[in-house]
């Protein structure tokens, strides 16, 4: 973005992307001015607090992070079964996605170096990414800049962290300034309701610092 001419931008991402952009938040704080991060609790959290309902609901975590080759082997051999799962099965309506959604998926998992990308992302959160939340939590390292939490009324994230008092308390443990509240949708709101999506995004970007 600075070799763009933006020295801060504002970011966000979905599911990886939000694991990404907030990793991108805490390491370069003074790039990101505001930060929107979707359908997510911050790696570390999600190892810490997991539990039946992860291990089950949330099976790639537990599945794809296992060594190579086992995921790996297992994702190429059903990649129709796999992406029907995800479309259908994470709160979003299988028709939010268009055929040739799906057909641009399953041709993607036809490639080995993508599948072991896929792999390589989830050992990554149960490794790197929860490593480096840790050293960030020892050394009172948060998110200096604003915060957007938005998550699915339909989905997990909502529910399952009722106790810990929600998305947004586990997100307060990380930043100052930290808002939002679920949208009425499944995990694929961006897709399923672009429109709202956009609105609560932009609205966030729009406001001064």
């Amino acid at each position: 973005m600075e070799k763009l001419g933006f020295p801060r931008s504002s970011v966000a991402g979905h599911d990886r992307g939000a694991r990404v952009a907030y990793r991108l938040a805490l390491d370069h704080p003074r790039q990101v001015q505001r930060l929107a991060v979707l359908d997510i609790v911050p790696t570390a959290d999600t190892w810490e607090l997991a539990d039946k309902r992860l291990a089950t609901a949330f099976w790639p975590w537990s599945l794809f992070a296992q060594p190579e080759p086992l995921p790996e082997r297992l994702l190429s051999a059903a990649p129709e079964a796999v992406i029907d799962d995800a479309l259908g099965g994470w709160g979003s309506p299988a028709n939010a996605f268009g055929a040739e959604v799906r057909t641009a998926y399953i041709e993607a998992l036809q490639d080995p170096a993508r599948v072991h990308a896929i792999c390589e992302e989830y050992r990554a959160a149960a490794t790197l990414d929860h490593e480096h939340d840790l050293e960030d939590r020892r050394a009172g390292r948060r998110i200096a800049c604003p915060v957007l939490v938005l998550w699915s009324a339909r989905g997990p994230v909502g529910t399952w962290y009722a106790e810990r008092g929600g998305p947004l308390a586990l997100w307060r443990a990380w930043a100052n300034d930290v808002r939002g509240g679920p949208l009425d949708a499944g995990h694929f709101f961006p897709e399923e309701i672009p429109e709202q999506t956009a609105e609560a995004l932009s609205g966030f970007f729009a406001a001064s610092a």
